[in-house]
């Protein structure tokens, strides 16, 4: 039996769209240039006069039950104990079946390594004691991170007195990313597209 089951509340109240989340990603994860594990959705919904504008931060909702680990050939995708949602980069063979199967679109391919990469709550980070690089650098605290099943951690006393909103639920993958604050509008159809498409664009170095 597990110790702890991560989680995290993404509090929409407090959120800035400011990005810091997804710079201190890329800058702990190594995310190239074209792709994203961690980014702010800017949500529009219906037209003047009645417009309105949403940031919804986006990451793996590092699913309690995850398709993803059903869908990978190699196993290469699977679940820790502790909720983490991880990819073995040596078993992975690139064949994108997870990107496929995750109704959230936050994998992407990186066709360097020949292997599928993705949010993994900062792992190495956590093992240590630490928080994910976006919860450290977010400026406003709009997200927070801990053990869901402490009732002394912040993210479980949030969960308690707050109401909370997932994506796609109707899909049924338990995602334990929560939304508080979170407008239904600003929930419901939101559309995927920043990894779907797009395969990042790599530079070579060069010398000068």
């Amino acid at each position: 039996m597990a110790e702890k089951r991560y989680g995290m509340v993404i509090d929409m109240r407090r959120c800035i769209a400011c990005q810091a989340c997804s710079v201190a990603c890329k800058a702990e994860m190594r995310v190239p240039l074209e792709v994203f594990a961690t980014w702010v959705k800017i949500v529009e919904k219906g037209k003047y006069p009645n417009a309105q504008r949403f940031a919804l931060p986006r990451l793996c909702n590092n699913c309690g039950n995850p398709i993803c680990t059903r869908n990978c050939p190699t196993k290469a995708t699977y679940q820790r104990e502790d909720g983490i949602v991880e990819i073995d980069q040596h078993r992975c063979i690139g064949c994108k079946y997870c990107i496929a199967s995750c109704p959230y679109d936050v994998r992407y391919y990186n066709p360097l390594k020949n292997i599928v990469q993705k949010c993994y709550w900062c792992q190495h980070r956590v093992d240590a004691g630490l928080l994910p690089a976006c919860v450290e650098g977010c400026p406003t605290r709009a997200m927070i991170f801990g053990d869901v099943d402490d009732p002394r951690s912040e993210v479980s006393r949030l969960l308690a007195s707050n109401a909370t909103q997932v994506l796609k639920k109707e899909m049924q993958t338990e995602p334990f990313v929560f939304y508080i604050g979170a407008d239904e509008t600003a929930m419901s159809n939101v559309e995927e597209e920043i990894n779907y498409f797009t395969e990042p664009v790599y530079f070579p170095k060069v010398r000068l």
